[in-house]
Formats: structure tokens, C-alpha cells, sequence
């Protein structure tokens, strides 16, 4: 299949290519948080009044765990589709599902306006927007992948990894703007709504300049090559000819998704219920640790470029897993130099920016977008139901518990970069089955 020359050089479409990507990755996942950061607020606006508070937590949590449960029916019945009608598309539709579906909750009424009919609305929307995110995140790795000349394949994808993380960046700086500016009951009021309409309005900026985006050129040469005759069948072929493509996919994404979610979205609430640190000097240092984990991201991409996949990942796992101990015992210790502390694990944490690079080799062209949103989907959802309720029972017996889940992590991806300096050579990015 014809392909750009391994060693091109990026053409300023290209460079305009990933910073669209970016950008609008790092809107997707704003939109994606909101729940994260109101889910109090929203669980008092969509569920009936209740006594005990943790009741309303319970419910708020649940509104997020929503979206990781619809992430694999979204990269099931959208992720076919990525390799039938094109990446362009599916790509534009899931951006518009997602831009619609949260101007559509913004304008939704509350419980005590509709009763029982808002919130089973509000969790529709939720379920349709988790969907369209659960195929959107792998395929934006896809597009960078498939567009960039060879030789930018991992750095390519390692910006698009730090991009997400901007957007967690951006989340935590507007949701400290938000609850500082608003009293509590204006927030109950109608203060939930703007950070909707804020998120539905980034998202529709990138579809105005979507014109200028083209279609992968992989999987354009991939329809000439296919005779008039010839049947779609992703699933068929992927679960024939890529079962182990799927297995070591699985074991990729369990790295990605246990770190992001421990050292990004979780860990303070984590260090809180058995540390007692200053909160504004924790607040500050849990951001400096998203900064330096987005400059890890790009490190260990352009890395890869010029280095064997397996061994930066075996060393990039060792340094985890020693600075996540570091980071406990230091927190033990009295916590002096936290802010340092939380720097060096977000850079070493920053060792997943270049897993995407090799997960988009996995699978071939003509069911890369079915294998990678399966795997990729099926694996973050189990995670993102599971590990946080579970280390935080876990952490309330042993205070180290998120550093041991990490090394447990730490350790599978010794094994894999170990499994992958062993390999001779990748299979051709741009291969067909």
C-alpha cells in the first residue's frame, strides 16, 4: 500500500493537522470531566433532596462512572464504523454528538421542574456522550498516526496523550475559577450550567475549520485497493486474525488507563484520607504534577523515536514504580518537599505518552479503528469502574495502597517492554488483512 517516505519531513499541514487534533482532544476531555468536578452540585440538581450527603456524592459519582460504562458500546458500534466509512466521519460525528449532547444538558430542566424525567434525560445524554467518547480518544491517535510521515509516529502520538492532560489542566484552573467565584446555592441554582455551555461551545469551534481537514490517507488507499465486491467484515477479521493483538492491547490500555487515573484524577482524594497536608500547597503541587506529566508525555515520545519501544519502557516503568514509593514515603516523612515530590512522578508518569505510538501497530489498517477502540474501551471501563472505589477502600486499611497498585502496574509494563524488545520488528503500519 503506498505510504509517505519514512523519513519526510512534516509539511505545515501536517503540524496543522496535530494541532487541530490537540486542540480538540483537550476539549473532549474537559467535556468528559464535568462530572468529575459537579458532581455534587449536579447529584442535588437531577436527584431528589437527601440527608445524608453521601448519598448525593454516591449519586454524582455514579453520573460519571455512566460515561466509562458507555465507552465500550460507543468503540464497539462507532468503531466499525471507522473502518467501513472512513476516520474523517466518524471522527466529525463524534465531535458533533459531543458538542450537542452537552448544550443539550445545559438547557435541561431539574428534578424539581420535571421530576423523575430530568435526571433519566441527563443520564441518556451522559450515556450517548460516553459513547461518543470512547471511540473519539482512540481515534484521534489513529488519525495522527496514519497522517505523519513514519519517523513522527511516536512523538506525533505522545502530543496527542499530553493534549488530554491539558485538558485535565485547563479543568482544574476552571472549575478553582468557578467555585471560588460562586456561593454554593448559586451553583445548585444555575452555576452548574456555564461550565456545559463553556465545554459545548469549544467543541463546536474545531467543526468550523473541518473543511481543511482531510481524510487518512491509509485508509484511502486502502478502498482502492478492495475489489467492488468486497463485504465489510471488522469484527470478523479482527476476532480471526488479531486475538492476541487484542490480549496485548488490553494489557496496554490497563497501563494507560491505571495511571491516569491514580496519579490524575484521583490520588489527592487518595493522599487526603490519610495525609494531613496543606491544601492549597497540595492543590498547586497536584498541578505542577499535570504539567511535568505533559512534558513526560512529549519526552518519552521523541524518545522512542530513536530508541528500542521495549527498553524505554521497561526503564521508564522502573522509574515509576521507585518514584511512586519516593512519593509515599516522602508523604510519610511530613511532606517538605512536595512540590518536587509530585513533579518527578508526573514526568515518570508521563511514560504512557508513548504507548499509543505501538498500540496503532497492533492492529492493521482495515480494522485498526474496530481493534483499537475494543481493546482500548473494554479495558479503561473495567478500570475506571473499579480502581477507584477499590483503592479507596484499600487505602483506608493500608495507606500505601495506590503506590503498591502502581507498581503492581509498573510491573506489567516491565513485562510488555520486555515482550516488545524481543520482537524482531512491528508489523507495517500501513498492512491489510
Amino acid at each position: 500500500m503506498p505510504s509517505r517516505p519514512q523519513y519526510a519531513l512534516m509539511s505545515s499541514k501536517d503540524k496543522n493537522m496535530v494541532l487541530f487534533i490537540c486542540s480538540s482532544s483537550a476539549v473532549v476531555f474537559f467535556d468528559f470531566l464535568i462530572y468529575l468536578y459537579m458532581a455534587d452540585f449536579i447529584s442535588l440538581t437531577f436527584f431528589p433532596a437527601n440527608i445524608d450527603p453521601s448519598i448525593n456524592k454516591l449519586q454524582g459519582l455514579g453520573l460519571f462512572a455512566v460515561g466509562y460504562l458507555a465507552r465500550p458500546l460507543g468503540g464497539i458500534f462507532f468503531g466499525r464504523y471507522g473502518d467501513t466509512i472512513g476516520r474523517k466521519p466518524v471522527l466529525f460525528t463524534t465531535m458533533l454528538i459531543t458538542a450537542s449532547s452537552l448544550l443539550a444538558m445545559a438547557c435541561l430542566p431539574t428534578y424539581q421542574q420535571w421530576g423523575l424525567a430530568a435526571p433519566i434525560l441527563f443520564i441518556l445524554l451522559r450515556l450517548v456522550q460516553g459513547m461518543a467518547f470512547g471511540v473519539f480518544v482512540p481515534l484521534t491517535w489513529i488519525f495522527i498516526a496514519e497522517h505523519l510521515p513514519r519517523q513522527y509516529l511516536s512523538v506525533g502520538c505522545s502530543y496527542v496523550s499530553a493534549s488530554f492532560f491539558v485538558g485535565v489542566l485547563f479543568s482544574n484552573a476552571f472549575f478553582a475559577w468557578l467555585t471560588g467565584s460562586m456561593s454554593p446555592d448559586q451553583l445548585i441554582d444555575y452555576g452548574w450550567r456555564i461550565p456545559f455551555i463553556v465545554a459545548a461551545t469549544l467543541s463546536f469551534l474545531p467543526l468550523l475549520t473541518w473543511r481543511f481537514v482531510s481524510e487518512s490517507p491509509f485508509f484511502l488507499a486502502m478502498k482502492t485497493v478492495r475489489p467492488a465486491d468486497h463485504i465489510e467484515r471488522p469484527f470478523t477479521l479482527l476476532f480471526k486474525h488479531c486475538k492476541h493483538s487484542i490480549f496485548v492491547g488490553l494489557m496496554l490500555t490497563l497501563i494507560i488507563a491505571s495511571v491516569t487515573t491514580v496519579v490524575i484524577l484521583i490520588l489527592p482524594d487518595l493522599i487526603e484520607l490519610r495525609f494531613a497536608l496543606d491544601s492549597d500547597l497540595f492543590e498547586f503541587s497536584h498541578g505542577l504534577g499535570i504539567i511535568f506529566m505533559i512534558f513526560g508525555c512529549i519526552f518519552y515520545g521523541l524518545i522512542s523515536n530513536y530508541e528500542n519501544f521495549g527498553r524505554i519502557l521497561v526503564i521508564g516503568c522502573v522509574l515509576l514504580i521507585g518514584q511512586i514509593f519516593a512519593f509515599y514515603y516522602h508523604l510519610q516523612a511530613g511532606g517538605d518537599y512536595i512540590l518536587i515530590m509530585y513533579a518527578l512522578l508526573g514526568f515518570f508518569a508521563g511514560i504512557i505518552g508513548m504507548i499509543p505510538a505501538i498500540f496503532v501497530q497492533l492492529f492493521p489498517t482495515n480494522v485498526r479503528s474496530t481493534g483499537f477502540a475494543f481493546s482500548y474501551n473494554i479495558m479503561y471501563a473495567i478500570v475506571g469502574a473499579l480502581v477507584p472505589f477499590g483503592l479507596g477502600y484499600a487505602t483506608l486499611i493500608v495507606s500505601f495502597s495506590p503506590a503498591l497498585y502502581i507498581a503492581f502496574i509498573g510491573l506489567i509494563g516491565i513485562i510488555m517492554g520486555l515482550y516488545f524488545y524481543r520482537l524482531p520488528e512491528f508489523k507495517q503500519i500501513n498492512k491489510i488483512i
